[in-house]
């Protein structure tokens, strides 16, 4: 009796203590293979555009390549209910946002997942005000000439954004809210494309986190309006702020990266290293403060700080996303 109670310890030992051990070994030898980065946009937008600066860096961290993949559609929320459903190892990641997290959920119909069960947040990346940005040929030469023009014409002008849901839609309904204005909304799957056409002249004007449409306004592809902030941009100082023309419209979007949930603590602590370091590299400071785009404070990067600011910002803005939907269509 004694030998056989033995023997079953034993076996207990070496199925329960030999299958816990890969789990180990594999949090501690992470990563040992590339690691893919889902962004639901297209490329070229705000979310692509920030993962792929501070992923770069990550990766040079962690010793392995972090490969951004582009799942675009529904306001973010296909490449995001991808990764909500994939193996939680560490290899397949979420470059996730204010719309994807906050705006999605709320506006689009039958969303996969849920933004505060189905993910472990690993920290914030970055946070920017939205600018409001016209085609090149707009007749309106200032903000008040804008505002003026909006009210007068808003039912007839396009007014372009990334997807029902993505934080560009989210920024418009918003804008819309605060002037009072109705414009026919045109959604495409990103910012790109809809950057795209305000460029060339299809649509009016676009609602859109500075870090994307930065580079357009330097380069006097577009015209820029209004940030969304209580001040002027130190990228784009020519732009005045909501608060200078007395317009009601603060918001700033914030982007970070999320695993599925029940990915190891040892893992995402791990990531979330590699996050702090590479938001801490004066190359990826300076590149995203060109773009318009804050880096967040070191005590809004950590995995549990980001989780209270995903929460928060869920309760904060659903009821605003819902009335500002039913005002505005």
């Amino acid at each position: 009796m004694r030998t056989m109670t033995r023997l079953s310890g034993l076996l207990a030992f070496a199925v329960f203590g030999w299958s816990g051990t890969p789990l180990v070994a594999h949090a501690q030898s992470y990563p040992a293979r590339s690691i893919t980065v889902v962004v639901p946009f297209p490329a070229g937008g705000p979310s692509d555009v920030v993962a792929r600066i501070v992923t770069e860096r990550m990766g040079r961290t962690l010793g392995h390549q972090m490969v951004i993949e582009n799942v675009g559609g529904a306001g973010g929320t296909l490449g995001s209910a991808r990764v909500a459903a994939a193996k939680p190892d560490g290899y397949t990641l979420l470059a996730g946002s204010m719309g994807s997290h906050v705006a999605a959920p709320v506006l689009t119909p039958n969303v996969k997942y849920d933004s505060e069960r189905d993910f472990e947040p690993i920290g914030l990346t970055a946070h920017a005000p939205a600018v409001i940005v016209a085609r090149k040929d707009f007749p309106a030469n200032n903000l008040s000439e804008f505002v003026a023009y909006l009210r007068e014409n808003g039912d007839k002008l396009k007014q372009a954004h990334g997807g029902i849901g993505a934080s560009s839609h989210m920024a418009c309904l918003l804008f819309n809210q605060a002037l009072d204005i109705r414009p026919t909304s045109v959604a495409y799957r990103g910012t790109a494309p809809a950057m795209n056409d305000l460029v060339g002249g299809h649509v009016d004007f676009l609602c859109e986190q500075s870090v994307s449409v930065a580079e357009q306004i330097k380069a006097g592809a577009v015209k820029a309006y209004v940030v969304s902030a209580n001040q002027r941009l130190a990228a784009l100082p020519d732009i005045p702020s909501a608060k200078e023309g007395g317009i009601n419209y603060q918001m700033s979007i914030w982007a970070g990266i999320f695993a599925p949930k029940g990915t190891p603590k040892e893992i995402i602590a791990k990531l979330a290293a590699a996050l702090d370091k590479a938001l801490d590299d004066p190359s990826v400071r300076k590149r995203l403060a060109d773009l318009g785009g804050s880096i967040p404070a070191k005590r809004e990067r950590t995995p549990a700080s980001f989780a209270r600011l995903v929460k928060a910002e869920i309760a904060r803005w659903s009821p605003i996303l819902k009335a500002a939907s039913l005002t505005t269509q």
